[in-house]
């Protein structure tokens, strides 16, 4: 085993392809090594190697139990001297662990005040409860209780077992050499070997930067498109194709090659996870590149601009990247040319606001920030007569392309949109207005803890970017709000120029993990994951990205017997934790590939009880979108385990038909809505819908954006918009039918009264006689 650490230690500087957890790992490819080869150029605050590491959170150290072989010795200890006393033992040993100087000689061995007392209770426990201790131990100690040794003697038996429950003490420094994160442009030897020319295409949306890219692109000899979403993926694949191209795609759950022999083409569209940084290009694009520092994913981008072997890399984005990309890439040495456009048509916010959906009219959009406005709204919309189409995140890609079409469609009579923030990106739509809903969304912040926030000026821009767009047959934009008291709000996030963006993502990778296990045998993946960021080193233009779903599967299947790579590999998969099914399925499939059963067809069918009926409600609908979720989930393993998960083209075939299915459902949706009983959708709509409410809370959202910075946590009032009420959640998780609202209605309702009953009664009582219960006075 040594020489095996030996040589994964020698392997350590030389790079390698990065693939931290997420969605779209390559399974054709290493998942990344870590570089501590000696830095390139400079940057601004970069942590010397020569510096103090940042001491480790002992918090995060569990303690491991202790086996012990008393066969060794036996009762050689008793003979030499005689049976220990364990009422005396027990002061000796808490004599011990009052003396300060052996506390202070314990944190020399990396024991704070946590992890000796955790260590000297697990070894006050072990000398009590051993009916045998080793003979050596049991001599130090009789001669102790005897008075002819000293107490300091216990140390070196002591800080042994301490080691031995806390295994990472010995091994510190290793450690802190794999999850040295500094310089990560040295991880990628191959793109280091040739000079690469870097052009940045900045402006706003609808400027035609990417357009500019793509053309390169297309008139290269070979190249990769890299972006953020398998729609634009799908259609920069498509696009090239059209235009005599041959190119694959690669995406997550989808390989496509054009060449019937599955030969690879020089081209290939892909989401950014899963971009080659191994394969040769003539030109690279990398699309949006402002989401280097989104806290979950922004290690792609990362990825990609210091790991892509390409003579050119084309990088799209917001001009509030300029700056950053141009100080990453000094430390590769390569310069970056800047191509600025401007937006090709205008677009400009109204005075007024919408006010009522009666002011709605043909190419408005209205954009909320929860799926239940949008069910409320659509509702609303129809029974005023008019056709909707709607656009949300966990919709199939199918479906948000059937509805992008039916409301672009001319002769189509659907001429409104209610979408989410989905359509910022990945879909061309013909809309004249964005109208926004609310100005208030669900934000995961770099702690993965969820809060309420305005959206910033790049999020107000990106969507706002929407209307009047170059290729829509509107060719200038309108921007406005539903209510009149947002509307100050959004002039005055949209005047603010967009924060510029200082960090990028990083992760840990596969193998750096697996060199943890070989000295933490003993620890769970989550808590190996745990203790790597807290040891991590980064310089000051990084940020290790957010793992709280990556811990929250590894603990979901840590049960379950798996080697550490297929376990790692696991909880890179892209679920939607929030639902039950498609957790639950996650689970199944973890626990039959840990039996080496293979997951055939007719096991996929029998758990999701295929075939599928259309949904008769929006409860269906949302189960339909769950199944398509648990799909999806089996056509990404099935690309990293293909014996495992054999049936990927008949599984796709019944993926499209749900697709279908949950299309004529959309296209229902408000019948859906209204076949959901009355009270439940009453109940399911958030208090920022606001549809005929004073609008208090979104005056205190807006007093506190207009008080303090905008990406702050709003107070008081903000806290209503949250849909977190008991009876929400109850509808939500199913706890509630319709029949229970309205027994529990019409009880409260009986409760309210009889209580008023009971309190007119003793009202009427205390005013007939007012002097009840005081003391009468006594007669002189």
């Amino acid at each position: 085993p040594k020489q095996l650490f030996c040589l994964l230690m020698s392997d350590i500087n030389k790079g390698g392809e990065g693939g931290p957890p997420r969605s779209d790992i390559a399974p054709s490819h290493s998942l990344g090594n870590t570089g501590l080869a000696g830095a390139v150029g400079c940057s601004r605050n970069v942590s010397s190697k020569s510096s103090h590491p940042k001491p480790p959170d002992t918090s995060l150290f569990v303690p491991v139990s202790v086996k012990t072989d008393s066969s060794v010795d036996g009762s050689v200890g008793a003979e030499l001297t005689q049976p220990l006393d364990k009422n005396e033992l027990l002061k000796v040993l808490n004599r011990f662990y009052k003396r300060k100087e052996m506390q202070k000689l314990a944190a020399d061995h990396g024991l704070d005040v946590r992890l000796f007392h955790q260590a000297f209770i697990s070894f006050r426990k072990y000398v009590l409860e051993m009916t045998t201790l080793p003979a050596d131990l049991h001599i130090i100690l009789s001669d102790i209780c005897c008075g002819a040794g000293h107490i300091d003697d216990i140390y070196p038996y002591f800080i042994h077992h301490a080691k031995q429950i806390f295994p990472m003490l010995d091994c510190m420094d290793d450690l802190r050499k794999i999850s040295d994160l500094r310089v990560p442009a040295n991880w990628y030897p191959e793109a280091r070997a040739i000079q690469r020319k870097v052009i940045f295409h900045a402006g706003p949306t609808n400027s035609g930067k990417t357009y500019h890219a793509i053309q390169c692109y297309l008139a290269a000899k070979s190249g990769v498109y890299c972006g953020p979403l398998k729609l634009l993926a799908h259609e920069i694949f498509e696009k090239s194709n059209n235009a005599g191209v041959p190119c694959d795609l690669v995406t997550g759950e989808e390989r496509t090659f054009v060449d019937l022999n599955g030969r690879a083409s020089g081209h290939v569209a892909c989401t950014i996870e899963m971009c080659s940084v191994s394969t040769s290009y003539e030109v690279a694009v990398i699309d949006e590149i402002q989401m280097i520092r989104d806290p979950s994913r922004g290690w792609a981008w990362t990825r990609a601009l210091l790991g892509l072997c390409a003579e050119e890399i084309h990088v799209c984005g917001e001009p509030a990247a300029i700056d950053f990309v141009r100080e990453l890439l000094y430390t590769t040495g390569e310069e970056v040319e800047v191509h600025t456009y401007q937006r090709l048509t205008p677009f400009s916010v109204l005075d007024n606001a919408v006010e009522s959906l009666d002011n709605l009219r043909p190419g408005d959009c209205i954009v909320c920030f929860s799926k239940n406005d949008i069910y409320s709204i659509s509702r609303n919309i129809e029974a005023r007569g008019l056709q909707c189409a709607v656009i949300y995140g966990s919709l199939p890609p199918g479906t948000k392309l059937s509805q992008a079409k039916k409301f672009n469609d001319p002769d189509d009579p659907c001429k409104i949109l209610v979408a989410t923030d989905a359509i910022g990106m990945g879909l061309n739509l013909n809309i004249k207005r964005i109208i926004f809903n609310s100005l208030v969304k669900p934000n995961v912040n770099e702690k993965g803890e969820k809060q309420m926030e305005t959206i910033s000026t790049s999020q107000a821009l990106q969507i706002a970017g929407r209307a009047g767009r170059f290729s829509s047959k509107f060719k200038e934009g309108e921007v406005t709000t539903m209510h009149q008291d947002d509307l100050p709000v959004l002039k005055e996030i949209l005047s603010q120029s967009v924060d510029p963006i200082e960090m990028a993502g990083l992760h840990p990778t596969a193998e750096q993990i697996e060199m943890f296990a070989y000295h933490l045998p003993d620890a769970t993946l989550s808590n190996l994951v745990d203790i790597f960021v807290s040891l991590s080193q980064v310089d000051g233009l990084y940020f290790v990205c957010n793992i709280d779903d990556f811990k929250f599967l590894a603990d979901m299947i840590q049960h379950i017997p798996l080697n550490l790579r297929s376990r790692y590999v696991f909880c890179t998969a892209p679920i939607n934790k929030k639902q039950p099914f498609v957790c639950t399925s996650f689970l199944k499939f973890a626990r039959q590939f840990s039996r080496d059963e293979p997951l055939i067809f007719a096991w996929v069918c029998r758990h999701i009880s295929w075939p599928l009926a259309p949904p008769k409600n929006i409860k269906d609908l949302v189960h339909l979108e769950a199944v398509h979720d648990v799909l999806d989930l089996y056509l990404w393993l099935s690309y990293r385990f293909m014996d495992m998960f054999p049936d990927t083209a008949l599984v796709r075939e019944i993926q499209q038909e749900l697709d279908n299915i949950i299309q004529q459902g959309v296209r229902n949706i408000t019948r859906l809505i209204r076949a959901t009983d009355t009270a439940i959708t009453d109940a399911l709509q958030p208090q920022s819908s606001r549809q005929g409410q004073t609008g208090g809370s979104r005056r205190t959202a807006s007093n506190a954006y207009l008080t303090s910075s905008r990406n702050q946590r709003e107070q008081g009032g903000t806290g209503e918009l949250m849909d977190s009420s008991l009876t929400s959640r109850l509808v939500r998780d199913g706890l509630l039918t319709p029949d229970l609202l309205r027994q529990l209605q019409r009880e409260w309702s009986k409760d309210q009264k009889q209580e008023f009953t009971n309190q007119s009664t003793h009202d009427r009582e205390h005013h007939n006689n007012p002097n009840k219960g005081k003391r009468r006075k006594k007669k002189k």
